[in-house]
């Protein structure tokens, strides 16, 4: 079979030059458009499930809402382990399946059975954290400027939901604080003075504004919706709430509290070069590549760069920007890749004294690096550094390949032509790739048998 090929590719050798430049430049085009990430995905497939209960002790959390949790996620297709961390405040659960499971499919599962669970009062309700990257993290940066509520205000309202929207982009995480939180600040003095307490108040104040229908006015001609709309100028709506204090009159909200947009309290802080600010984090989706969103994220902030500095917002991008490791890598291997098909070509025309034989030789680096990149991703394989560098190193296997039939080929040659009746040159071409062929495939099956153990690796470890 290897003698077929060989010589239909010497009888075809201007077919075979350009369906090799064709090919490169078919590959290289394809991974022009080809994203790159810096590792694989090595966390094992799993669910993260997040549940807030404020007010509660780790122990409580444990009994009232993880240990629910985990009895209700318990026989689920797929399902390896169950993990889980009790803290004041919160339960995290992460149930890890095995590798072959549908992460889509298992997280509608677990949506399912979420939703019949009875968890205490007070008590948010379980909510899957979003699938992400195992790099997670995509690109950090920063806004300083203007008072941090209004700065808030222009992340919560305006950039979170644009950045959602960029394909590739699973969250981003705010922090710094200044969330806007409507605060009514009652008066101890004044609830002592009314008779009133803290429960009394707190209850009329949640009758009062809760968003139930009111009702119909109806006439002969129409009816009339009625709607309590407190969304417009709240604080002053709400200052004129009218309160029942035990004595049977009634007092408007403003005599007992003080009614104002005020920070929520914080649960973080950010300060950039020394100024408070807030601090984004965008996380990556499952399956998404670092350098293809990352690059898509800072379009999106571009767009808004007039519009923050109009405000006197500053922009520090690129806090953490794991994709400068990416292209730097990329710059480097390139680089890298020239120096060594110069000192290939160097090397060989040293010794063989035959610019052509070496060009050959150094042709093989290009050619099968883009070719067998191309390949992979073809088959649906993502590209990442890892990848790269196992196919930096198999360069050496092919251009070691290239090197020995090449010498032998260039020698064969130079002793047909002292024959006083030279033979054809393509049969001495063909007969010398034969002579080394075997030893140049028993070689490669050496190597590829020295990889076999790490190629064998049926999933990724992780510690329970």
């Amino acid at each position: 079979m290897l003698a077929a090929l060989i010589e239909t590719a010497i009888r075809l050798r201007g077919a075979v030059v350009a369906a090799s430049f064709l090919l490169c430049l078919y590959a290289g085009l394809k991974l022009s458009h080809t994203g790159l990430d810096i590792f694989p995905e090595f966390a094992p497939k799993q669910v993260v499930i997040q549940t807030e209960a404020p007010g509660l002790t780790a122990e409580q959390v444990e009994r009232r809402l993880t240990q629910p949790i985990e009895s209700a996620l318990g026989g689920l297709p797929g399902l390896s382990s169950l993990r889980s961390e009790s803290i004041a405040g919160l339960s995290v659960v992460t149930a890890v399946f095995d590798e072959r499971i549908d992460l889509y499919r298992v997280r509608q599962q677990i949506a399912e059975r979420l939703a019949s669970l009875d968890l205490p009062t007070g008590a948010g309700p379980p909510v899957q954290v979003p699938l992400a990257s195992s790099s997670a993290t995509i690109l950090t940066f920063g806004l300083t400027g203007s008072d941090l509520m209004s700065l808030r205000d222009l992340v919560d309202w305006t950039l979170v939901p644009r950045l959602r929207a960029v394909s590739g982009v699973a969250d981003v995480n705010v922090f710094g604080g200044g969330e806007r939180q409507l605060q009514i600040q009652l008066d101890p003095n004044s609830l002592r003075r009314f008779g009133l307490g803290f429960n009394t108040v707190l209850t009329q104040v949640e009758q009062a504004i809760q968003r139930l229908g009111l009702g119909f006015v109806e006439n002969e001609n129409q009816r009339l919706e009625l709607v309590l709309d407190f969304d417009r100028d709240l604080p002053n709506r709400l200052k004129r709430l009218a309160i029942l204090a035990p004595s049977g009159t009634f007092l408007t909200l403003d005599q007992l509290a003080t009614i104002q947009w005020a920070p929520a309290p914080t649960i973080s802080a950010a300060q950039i070069n020394g100024e408070r600010g807030l601090v984004l984090m965008v996380i990556g989706q499952y399956g998404a590549d670092t350098l293809t969103v990352s690059r898509s994220v800072e379009a999106a902030l571009q767009d808004f760069e007039p519009l923050l500095a109009k405000q006197g917002v500053r922009l520090h991008l690129s806090l953490f920007r794991p994709a400068d490791y990416i292209e730097r890598s990329l710059s480097s291997l390139s680089a890298h890749l020239l120096v060594g098909a110069g000192l290939v070509i160097m090397v060989l025309y040293g010794f063989l004294f035959d610019l052509k034989g070496a060009l050959v030789s150094a042709l093989a680096i290009p050619l099968s690096l883009v070719s067998a990149a191309w390949v992979l991703v073809a088959l649906g394989i993502k590209l990442n550094l890892m990848v790269l560098g196992g196919l930096a190193i198999a360069l050496g296997e092919v251009v070691d390949d290239a090197i020995i039939d090449t010498e032998n080929i260039l020698r064969r040659l130079r002793e047909n032509r002292a024959l006083a009746h030279p033979r054809p040159r393509a049969q001495v071409i063909l007969e010398a790739s034969l002579e080394v062929r075997g030893s140049v495939v028993y070689a490669t099956f050496i190597v590829a048998l020295a990889f076999w153990p790490l190629l064998s690796l049926e999933a990724v470890s992780y510690t329970h």
